[in-house]
């Protein structure tokens, strides 16, 4: 190995933790000495249905010009997600998932000195971009029914506070908070701190139930909505995600938005995805569906659960990382929760019918 002893690391790195990925299930499965065809991944709140086959199509046709760069402003998407979402196509930003698009937040607003406050139970990647930048991570403790306790997070406020998140509905707990007391919560911050709503799971939601955030962008309060392609439209392994928000702070952000940062096929797919409706409705029909048939399945093996708005299921199994351990000997691969403090939990993405039914046979042998 090189000696690095010489080489000087911004302060602060040695305090940074590393990202763990999941390991492919079939590495898994030659581990565990079980048949990679019989295994099941309920991990990662994927869709569990796939893309549209419009966008199949798309990435088809894609695929015979990827010697060629992307459109670096997304043009045709960013014109037809703006005519979907009723906004200026100024008010649109997109990026390599949601997830960079929360980094490009820590670019610009977050130094030592400064802090952001989320919820304690909320994704992760908050407290991770804070430590990236050096600034302070408030978590908030979560209200009964871990929902986000919207007065806790406002005690930590203060006139330092440059971001706070709050995801709605909200990973990894799945619930989420009603539109009056958030938009009330967002009215309320000082100005100089920016509400960061996070949507990753909004089109799982029935039209009904979704805070008119968008509309919220219209007042004179600054906000920025963060959406994904990655949950309800299935396109999880291109990762492409986007930002509503006023075109002057759009502006801003894309000073730091690198070249070609969403590629040609992520593209070409997300603006096939939303142009059929059709789809999108029955990905939202089938996930509901799918999240009925596990959380009855849970409950009647024993099983406490958080009633979910997402396309997973937080249960109480007892030792998170026991029983994530003994789930997947069984080819269940599930998501255990001790880093989030919840060590008696594990998260359990909904599947197809079949996949619930593998997953409640193997929990059913937890309580054997």
């Amino acid at each position: 190995m090189a000696d690095l002893t010489a080489l000087k690391p911004r302060s602060g790195t040695d305090k940074l933790g590393v990202y763990e990925p999941g390991r492919p299930v079939d590495e898994v499965a030659r581990e565990l000495g079980l048949d990679p065809n019989h295994m099941i991944k309920l991990a990662s709140n994927e869709n569990a249905w796939g893309p549209s086959p419009a966008a199949v199509e798309a990435m088809r046709d894609a695929a015979l010009q990827m010697h060629l760069y992307p459109d670096g402003g997304a043009f045709y998407l960013r014109k037809a997600l703006a005519e979907k979402l009723g906004v200026d196509p100024e008010m649109l930003i997109f990026g390599n998932g949601s997830n960079e698009l929360i980094e490009f937040l820590g670019h610009l607003f977050l130094e030592p000195g400064c802090n952001a406050v989320m919820s304690d139970r909320a994704f992760i990647m908050y407290k991770l971009i804070a430590a990236l930048f050096g600034a302070e991570a408030r978590p908030a403790p979560m209200a009964d029914g871990f929902t986000h306790d919207l007065d806790a997070m406002r005690a930590l406020v203060d006139e330092q506070t440059r971001l706070v998140f709050v995801a709605n509905p909200n990973n990894p707990t799945g619930t989420k908070v009603r539109p009056e007391p958030l938009k009330a919560f967002i009215d309320s911050l000082p100005e100089q701190t920016l509400p960061v709503l996070d949507e990753a799971y909004i089109e799982l939601l029935p039209p009904a139930e979704r805070p008119d955030a968008i509309a919220w962008l219209k007042e004179d309060r600054p906000l920025l909505i963060l959406r994904t392609f990655s949950k309800a439209y299935g396109l999880a392994g291109l990762r492409i995600g986007y930002g509503i928000g006023d075109a002057g702070l759009i502006r801003w952000l894309e000073k730091y938005r690198q070249p070609f940062n969403c590629n040609a096929m992520a593209q070409a797919a997300a603006l096939a995805s939303i142009q059929d409706d059709a789809y999108e409705n029955l990905i939202r029909e089938r996930t509901r569906a799918s999240l009925i048939q596990l959380e009855e399945g849970c409950a009647a093996l024993g099983f406490d659960v958080v009633p979910s708005s997402t396309n997973f299921l937080l249960v109480r199994t007892g030792e998170s990382r026991k029983h994530f351990q003994a789930l997947q000997k069984l080819g269940v691969v599930v998501r255990p929760m001790d880093g989030y403090g919840l060590r008696e939990y594990v998260r359990i993405t909904v599947g197809t019918e079949q996949e619930n039914l593998r997953a409640l046979a193997a929990l059913k042998e937890l309580r054997a």
